[in-house]
């Protein structure tokens, strides 16, 4: 008997392989940025030598801000005021229009993270040329703890922001209201560029090893900003990673400042990372319980050496943290309420139906 052809299936096809997918853009530019960031740090402390002619007052205390000149000048006082405002108020126009434009988060950059970068990358460039033709930042007229109380404020406002994600403490979320949270997540780009670019005008470009950690840290910070609806701006080692350098810079200025409180700074901002910031990671719980313990078992050792009596200084850091950000959320949520209160106050009146 013959066979007959169309009973029996033609031999399948293999499936065609799916066109591979681009890379995506918001990465690659982030690892550029990130690239960038820290060739422009080597750039810095290549051209330090070149600072050795600036003069400076003796050094006055942990007040005192040491990297400015002996008497405020007109162009190098008029430079510094006026570039942080420009950048300032560049990145402020940038964010409002991207945020009227309802942009969505994806995988690719809009022309307003374009012109985030450019911006940004322009007065990063300006700041050098200002350092070595006049030298003064804002330092000359703010005080130091303006500067540090700036970043401070932008990471107390990441923990709010974060709380309902991954709590505030241990994973669990501390009570704040849900209309300050709102409030901070809508308008966190403003609060946090104001921050970065403020301290980042605050400092001259010099070559000490605190500066230089400091600066890598704040172009890392604003390549962050210019990314925002990406992605990437979303990506939990990033932003673990952003969260965490400031362990780094507040211990190595610590210890260059050699005030034997650089214990204080490491074991405090650790203090952070493990009762808050490293629950955002999706870490199991065994590696979560191996992190604190070691984290307890180095603080003794260490305390051991010095005095277990000091101990407690490690708590002097999470508890001004978690203080302000309690503080904050009551002075935001009772600002909302009484803006709301007089909003409807000045609301006229429904017109009463004609009987």
């Amino acid at each position: 008997m013959t066979a007959n052809p169309s009973q029996f299936p033609a031999p399948a096809t293999p499936a065609a392989r799916p066109a591979s997918s681009p890379p995506r853009q918001d990465r690659a530019v982030l690892w550029g940025g990130i690239l960038f960031s820290a060739a422009f740090t080597l750039l810095i402390w290549m051209l330090g030598p070149r600072l050795a002619a600036f003069p400076h007052l003796p050094d006055q205390g942990a007040t005192w801000y040491y990297w400015k000149l002996p008497a405020p000048e007109t162009w190098a006082r008029a430079t510094a005021w006026g570039f942080y405002l420009l950048h300032n108020a560049a990145i402020w126009a940038i964010l409002v229009l991207a945020q009227r434009r309802r942009t969505k988060y994806g995988t690719s950059l809009s022309k307003y993270n374009i012109a985030a970068l450019a911006v940004n990358a322009l007065f990063i460039l300006l700041h050098l040329v200002q350092t070595h033709v006049w030298y003064d930042g804002l330092a000359q007229d703010v005080h130091i703890f303006t500067s540090q109380w700036s970043v401070i404020l932008m990471l107390v406002f990441i923990v709010m922001m974060e709380n309902p994600r991954r709590g505030m403490f241990f994973g669990k979320k501390a009570p704040l209201p849900q209309r300050t949270v709102q409030f901070v997540r809508k308008y966190h780009g403003y609060i946090f560029s104001w921050a970065v670019i403020y301290t980042f005008w605050y400092h001259p470009m010099e070559t000490t090893s605190g500066h230089l950690v400091g600066f890598l840290y704040t172009f890392l910070l604003l390549l962050q900003g210019s990314l925002f609806f990406t992605r990437v701006h979303l990506n939990k080692w990033w932003g673990f990673a952003l969260e965490t350098l400031v362990l780094v810079h507040g211990t190595l200025v610590a210890i260059i400042a050699a005030n034997g409180l650089w214990q204080m700074f490491f074991f405090g901002f650790a203090g952070i990372v493990v009762a808050t910031t490293m629950h955002g990671l999706g870490l199991p719980r065994w590696v979560r319980l191996s992190i604190v313990g070691a984290y307890s078992a180095f603080a003794l050792f260490v305390y051991s050496q010095i005095g277990l009596a000091k101990i407690h200084q490690i708590t002097w850091i999470p508890l001004t943290y978690y203080g302000v950000v309690l503080a904050l959320a009551l002075l935001i949520g009772v600002g909302l309420w009484l803006v709301q209160k007089i909003g409807a106050r000045l609301r006229p009146a429904r017109a009463l139906p004609d009987a």
